[in-house]
Formats: structure tokens, C-alpha cells, sequence
């Protein structure tokens, strides 16, 4: 079967601009917020809804990214050689609206990662989470707040997000066949 565009790069950016909207509207603005991205993908994500927030707001929340490597439940099964990087968070989280912003939501096991990785970095007044893809197939009960889309996909698919600064192009593919990057 062949692959399935979901998103093209003007897709991408409407749903950014949307899920902008919506986290503005349930905090009542950007006061006391943060964003935090999961690296990779989720940390572009970060910074582009970010300025989003800056364009309709006129207030950019600070923003940072996460290394979750580390926290990963699977990270002696799946990496023979983790790359660890350095997560970047240059201020605060305590008492602050946390966004946490990620490519896929998949299992829910990422998530679980970054929240653990979050708690190290102090107690926010509260966690939010942000997804360009809902795929479903959750393994612990985490759900999004924001999602662009919902897709139905069977568990040997996957989805495949391009952002230009990583691989210069927007977009978003359902892969029908097992290869390439699984979320």
C-alpha cells in the first residue's frame, strides 16, 4: 500500500496556530507560562508555537527542550548506545503552567519520560501537554490537551513527522509498512 500525506507544511502551521489559540483561551493568556519540547521534533514544535502564542499574544513564553533518554522505561531494551543530550531549560518551571509539546503521542510512554524529567526540574503549577498526532494505541492512561489530529491507525503503521529544521521539509505521513522513524 503506499503512504498517506496527513499534513503538508500549510497544515502543520494552521494546526500550530489553532492549538495556539485554544491553550491561550483555557489559560486566559501567556502569564506565568512555559513551553517545553521533547526533543527532537517536539522542541521545534515548542518553538514555533511559542511564536504563535508571541504573534497573537504579544507575550513569548520562555521556552526550553527536554532529553528524555535517560527516563525511558525501554531504554536498556531499545538503545545499545544511548545518545544522551542536554536538556535545555533556562528558568523556572515552579509555579508555572508547563506546555508540553511533542510530535506523536503513541503510547503514552514519552510522556511519562518527560514527566519524570519535568519533576526533576522543580513542581509546576500544572502540566499540559500539546501533540501535532494522536495515534492512539495508548499503553498508560496519558491523554493529550491539545491535539492537531486524531488518527486511527493500526499498530504496525506509522507516522512519519518532517520539520524543515530537521529534515527540511513540513509534513506528516501515515506509513503503511514497518520502516523508517516509528513514534
Amino acid at each position: 500500500m503506499a503512504d498517506t500525506k496527513i499534513m503538508d507544511s500549510k497544515g502543520i502551521a494552521r494546526s500550530i496556530d489553532r492549538i495556539a489559540y485554544e491553550i491561550l483561551e483555557h489559560n486566559q493568556g501567556a502569564e506565568e507560562m512555559v513551553i517545553v519540547g521533547v526533543r527532537t521534533r517536539g522542541a521545534y514544535l515548542a518553538g514555533r508555537l511559542a511564536k504563535a502564542i508571541k504573534r497573537i499574544e504579544k507575550i513569548e513564553p520562555p521556552v526550553g527542550d527536554i532529553d528524555i533518554t535517560m527516563y525511558r522505561d525501554d531504554v536498556q531494551i531499545r538503545l545499545e548506545q544511548p545518545i544522551i543530550q542536554k536538556s535545555n531549560l533556562m528558568f523556572s518551571i515552579d509555579g508555572k503552567t508547563v506546555i508540553l509539546v511533542d510530535d506523536v503521542l503513541f503510547t503514552g510512554r514519552t510522556v511519562r519520560a518527560a514527566l519524570n524529567v519535568l519533576t526533576d526540574y522543580g513542581r509546576s503549577k500544572g502540566i499540559q501537554l500539546a501533540v501535532l498526532i494522536d495515534r492512539g494505541h495508548r499503553e498508560l492512561p496519558i491523554r493529550a490537551d491539545y491535539v492537531a489530529i486524531q488518527l486511527q491507525t493500526y499498530q504496525a503503521e506509522n507516522v512519519i513527522v518532517k520539520l524543515k529544521e530537521k529534515d527540511g521539509e513540513d509534513s506528516v505521513i501515515l506509513q503503511q509498512e514497518n520502516g523508517g522513524d516509528k513514534h
